[in-house]
C-alpha cells in the first residue's frame, strides 16, 4: 500500500449527507490493521447510523476479496453491539446482500448509492414504515430478505456536491506517496459507468450507462485540491476517460486557461486512442500515462472476451502515445477460458515488442453477474474469492493448473524487464548525449533480470509439463 488513494465514493456520500443537513463523522480504514479500531470511533461519536460505504471508483472493490468482506462483517457486528442502525454500500454487498443482512446489517444499498442513502436515512429518521418503496435497497422483513427495484443512475453528475475533502486527513497519504515515488498523487472521477461489453467485467455500482461531469466542474475540483493539498499528480479513476466527443479538447483548453500544472494518468481502450488530435489534447492537458486494457496478444482471446478491440489497434495506440510523449501501460490478463500455450506466447511477444512503460498482470477472475462467471461457474473450485488482490489464484479448471499461472506472472515480469533494459542500452549507444544515471541503472538491470528470466522460464516449463 505504498501508493494509497482516498475512498472517493465515501467522500461523495458524506458531502451529499452534509448538504442535506446531517452531521457526518468519518473514519478512514485505509491505514488500520484491525477492524476493532472502529469501536473507539463509535464510542466517541455515538452515531445513530453506522454506514460502511465502499469506494465504487476503485476496481479492487469489485473483486469481493475475502479479507475485505471479513473486515466488513466484524465492523457490522461492532456497530450492532453499540446500537447503531447499520447500512452497507459496496460491490460485494450488492452481489451478496443476503449474506451481509445475515451478518447483522439492517440495510444494503444496491448500486449507485448517494441518493438511496439520503432517502433511506430520511425515512428511518422520521419513522416511515413503508421502507420497501425506496428503490435500490435490500433488508429483512418478517424473516424474509426483500430486495426493492433498482434505482436509476445519476445522469447529471454536476448536481452532486464535490467530495467532502475537508473531512479526511491527507497527510498520511501524502507522506507515503512522497516516500515511495517522490511525488504526491490524488484520485478524481470525471465519469461514472462504462458502455462497453467485455464479458468478464462486472459493473455492480454504475452499470453500462456512461455519465460525465462537465470539464468546468472537474476544473473546479482540481483548483480546490491544488489549493488545499498541493498535489503533483492525479489519477482519473474513470473506467473510460474522456469518451464524450470534444470533452478532452475542452478540458485541455481549461487546464491551460487556468494555468494548472500537473501530470495525470487515465484508463482507456486501444480503439479510443487512434486519433492523433485526441492524443495531443491529452498531452496538452498533462496526461503522462495511459493504462490500456490490452488484455491479450491473441485476437482469438480478445474476441472470446467480447473486448471489441484488435491487436493492430493496440499496436497503433501504443505507437501514437509514445510519439506524443505519453507513456502507454498495459493491463494483461492470462488464463481466460480456452487460452492455449500459443495464445500466451503471442501475449508475451506483444509485450516485449511494444515495450509498454508498465504492465499490470492478473489471471482471469470470475466476477458475479458477468457472462464469464456464468461460463465457468460449473468449473469453479471450492475457492470462489481471493483473500487479497495479490493472490493470483486461478479459480476454475483451465489449460494449466494455478501454480503455472503464478509462475507465468513471475516469468513475464522478468523477461519484460530484461527487454526494457536491453532497449535502454541500445538507446544509450544511439544517443550518448541522453545518457543519465537512471538510464545506466536501468540498462545494468539486465545483469539481474536476464538470468532471473532464464530460471523462471525453466520452472515454468516444468510446471507446463506437469
Amino acid at each position: 500500500m505504498a501508493q494509497p488513494y482516498a475512498p472517493l465514493g465515501t467522500l461523495y456520500a458524506a458531502a451529499l449527507m452534509r448538504e442535506n443537513g446531517y452531521q457526518v463523522s468519518f473514519f478512514d480504514t485505509m491505514f488500520i490493521s484491525d477492524p476493532a479500531e472502529v469501536i473507539q470511533e463509535i464510542d466517541k461519536h455515538q452515531p445513530a447510523f453506522f454506514v460502511l460505504y465502499d469506494d465504487g471508483f476503485n476496481y479492487l472493490t469489485k473483486m469481493c476479496l475475502t479479507n475485505m468482506r471479513e473486515a466488513a462483517f466484524k465492523m457490522i457486528g461492532f456497530a450492532r453491539q453499540k446500537g447503531c442502525t447499520v447500512i452497507v454500500s459496496s460491490s460485494d454487498s450488492t452481489d451478496h446482500y443476503a449474506e451481509y443482512i445475515e451478518q447483522g446489517a439492517d440495510y444494503i444499498l444496491i448500486g449507485e448509492a448517494e441518493h438511496t442513502l439520503l432517502e433511506l436515512i430520511n425515512a428511518v429518521t422520521i419513522g416511515k414504515e413503508d421502507i420497501g418503496s425506496i428503490e435500490g435497497i435490500a433488508f429483512k422483513k418478517n424473516e424474509e430478505v426483500i430486495k426493492t427495484p433498482g434505482r436509476n443512475v445519476i445522469k447529471h453528475l454536476d448536481a452532486l456536491p464535490l467530495p467532502a475533502w475537508d473531512i479526511i486527513n491527507m497527510e498520511p497519504y501524502k507522506k507515503m506517496w512522497l516516500k515511495s515515488t517522490g511525488y504526491f498523487s490524488m484520485n478524481m472521477g470525471t465519469t461514472r459507468g462504462c458502455p462497453f461489453k467485455c464479458n468478464w467485467c462486472a459493473k455492480p455500482i454504475y452499470g453500462n450507462r456512461y455519465n460525465t461531469r462537465s470539464p468546468e466542474n472537474v476544473i473546479k475540483e482540481l483548483k480546490l485540491l491544488k489549493e488545499k493539498f498541493q498535489f503533483d499528480h492525479i489519477w482519473f479513476c474513470d473506467d473510460i476517460f474522456g469518451l464524450k466527443p470534444g470533452w478532452v479538447h475542452h478540458f485541455a483548453y481549461l487546464v491551460e486557461q487556468e494555468k494548472l500544472s500537473f501530470k495525470f494518468k487515465i484508463q482507456a481502450r486501444a480503439d479510443l486512442l487512434l486519433q492523433e488530435d485526441h492524443i495531443k489534447d491529452l498531452a496538452r492537458a498533462g496526461c503522462d500515462d495511459v493504462w490500456m486494457g490490452a488484455e491479450s496478444g491473441s485476437q482469438k482471446i480478445l474476441d472470446a472476451m467480447d473486448k471489441g478491440t484488435t491487436i493492430e489497434q493496440i499496436n497503433s495506440a501504443t505507437r501514437l502515445l509514445k510519439k506524443n510523449g505519453i507513456k502507454p501501460s498495459f493491463f494483461i490478463q492470462f488464463g481466460y477460458l480456452g487460452e492455449t500455450k500459443e495464445d500466451i506466447e503471442k501475449t508475451i511477444e506483444m509485450i516485449t515488442r511494444l515495450l509498454p512503460y508498465n504492465i499490470g498482470i492478473s489471471v482471469s477472475y470470475p466476477l458475479p453477474g458477468t457472462k464469464f462467471y456464468e461460463k465457468v461457474k460449473a468449473d469453479l473450485t471450492k475457492k470462489t474469492n481471493w483473500t487479497d488482490s495479490d493472490e493470483l489464484h486461478l479459480m476454475f479448471h483451465n489449460t494449466y493448473k494455478p501454480a503455472f499461472y503464478k509462475q507465468l506472472y513471475r516469468y513475464v515480469h522478468k523477461t519484460y524487464r530484461s527487454h526494457l533494459a536491453l532497449d535502454t542500452f541500445m538507446k544509450m549507444l544511439k544517443h550518448p548525449s541522453s545518457v543519465s544515471l537512471y538510464s545506466i541503472k536501468k540498462a545494468l538491470s539486465i545483469a539481474y533480470n536476464a538470468p532471473a528470466a532464464f530460471f523462471a522460464k525453466r520452472k515454468l516449463t516444468l510446471l507446463e509439463k506437469a
